[in-house]
């Protein structure tokens, strides 16, 4: 009985600092999706007249000139052609290894702080919902206290103990929706990489032969 009445002691704070909690949670949130926003708001390239224009300089052996046209083209896909193609006097093996390295990287650096987004997302109603369980405690216990005054003591206190899973929907819904969007331009980049990747060791024979000849 006394842990109890200890325990419920610790939950008559009430919900306010659930919201300042939630408050300072979509600061957060709103700023990990203005600094993605801005990370994944580079150049895009025209993959088809980008693997044509890579697929003719490599085919006929313009490896300068290839380098050259990419340190040209600011955007994610050139980056990681550019790895494979200094790795081109060493072999399509030595291409291929740096070229996934070169993604890999680039993964790692598109995904950063995503997973705020996506944990926010999945526990901030959780976090509201604590802090409308912790207003409807008071709520009652103000009841049991004031027996007499009826259910318009508690009505009040019910009524803003919602506001906190108001709150913390209000958190979760954009995180869920920019989480989404984020990881869906990131799949979008990475497969754009993949193709310009795979067009790099189709030509890197032919690139190879005009060389030696």
């Amino acid at each position: 009985m006394r842990l109890a009445e200890r325990l419920l002691g610790l939950t008559l704070v009430g919900a306010n600092w659930v919201f300042w909690l939630l408050i300072a949670l979509s600061v957060v949130s709103v700023a990990v999706m203005v600094e993605r926003a801005i990370r994944l708001a580079g150049r895009q390239v025209d993959i088809d007249a980008f693997g044509k224009e890579l697929l003719e300089r490599l085919s006929r052996g313009d490896v300068s000139g290839t380098r050259k046209f990419l340190a040209e083209q600011k955007a994610p896909e050139a980056e990681v052609v550019a790895s494979g193609i200094d790795q081109f006097d060493r072999g399509a093996a030595a291409v291929s290894a740096a070229m996934a390295g070169a993604k890999s990287k680039l993964r790692i650096d598109l995904e950063r702080n995503l997973g705020v987004l996506g944990t926010l997302g999945n526990n901030a109603p959780f976090i509201g919902l604590f802090g409308t369980v912790l207003g409807i405690i008071r709520s009652f216990a103000d009841l049991s206290h004031a027996q007499n005054a009826g259910i318009s003591v508690v009505i009040g206190g019910i009524a803003e103990a919602l506001v906190a899973t108001a709150l913390g929907l209000l958190v979760a819904i954009p995180a869920v929706i920019a989480f989404n969007y984020f990881q869906g331009k990131i799949r979008r980049i990475l497969g754009r990489v993949d193709v310009a990747a795979q067009m790099v060791l189709v030509a890197l024979p032919a690139a190879g032969d005009d060389r030696k000849a």
